[in-house]
């Protein structure tokens, strides 16, 4: 029986245990394991593009599964997801599937500037902020505004890291991968999931997957941005339905 591994990368201003109960949920479902990725540490002691990320992610996860006979999935939601584009991208041919969550391809460049300064505003409410405050306007945000996330207090501890990816993984960083998710070496089966209630990332979702060559599309219904949390159940048998279909588990 083939034993799925899933490597999940929470959100901004997530932590690994986000993904806890979905990894539960999965636990009851033959062969399928979750690694809940933290990105924190990545950036705990020096600056780390997206693309010096996917590398060294990938070199992790190769050297985690090289007596392992089955491929591992990706999981990533929003920021998450960005990673696991560019993870994907690196090393196409590590992965057998790929699920992305909310997740954005790019901007023009004529919206980065603009991008970077914003993200450099909330870096600084990171860094220097009282915490509380800044997870109150950080959640309030129109597309994140709801209660369903695990506490943040704990994650104080970490604004160093959080705020230097408001700088270093802002998507004013990032390239608008569209182009290359049409290459030809994407060739694993590829799951985009958005939600009904977010318009902005289901326009995203279907340019998306008409460039992926193995990638479908779907809207889950009593959700917005944040999926896996606002309709948590429906999320986990979603994933594990399609990690059968697609032979995965």
């Amino acid at each position: 029986m083939k034993c799925a591994m899933i490597y999940a990368l929470h959100g901004a201003v997530g932590h690994a245990d986000d993904w806890k109960n979905i990894a539960s949920s999965l636990a009851g479902s033959d062969g399928v394991r979750m690694s809940r990725v933290d990105l924190w540490r990545y950036l705990m002691c020096c600056p780390m593009s997206l693309t010096e990320f996917a590398a060294a992610f990938n070199k992790e996860v190769m050297a985690q599964t090289k007596h392992s006979d089955e491929k591992p999935v990706l999981l990533g939601y929003s920021m998450g997801g960005r990673l696991a584009l560019h993870v994907l991208l690196d090393n196409p041919s590590l992965w057998g599937g790929a699920v992305i969550v909310s997740a954005h391809t790019g901007i023009d460049v004529s919206e980065r500037s603009a991008r970077l300064a914003s993200d450099a505003e909330w870096a600084a409410k990171a860094i220097k902020g009282e915490w509380k405050t800044f997870v109150e306007e950080w959640n309030g945000q129109g597309v994140l505004d709801n209660d369903v996330m695990p506490n943040r207090n704990n994650l104080e501890q970490r604004r160093q890291p959080v705020a230097r990816s408001f700088m270093d993984w802002s998507l004013g960083q990032q390239e608008d991968l569209l182009e290359n998710l049409g290459s030809e070496e994407i060739s694993c089966p590829v799951l985009w999931v958005v939600g009904e209630g977010d318009q902005k990332f289901t326009q995203v979702g279907k340019k998306a997957v008409a460039r992926i060559p193995s990638a479908e599309l779907k809207v889950m219904s009593g959700a917005g941005h944040r999926v896996p949390w606002e309709n948590s159940e429906a999320f986990a048998s979603l994933l594990g339905d399609w990690l059968a279909k697609e032979n995965l588990r």
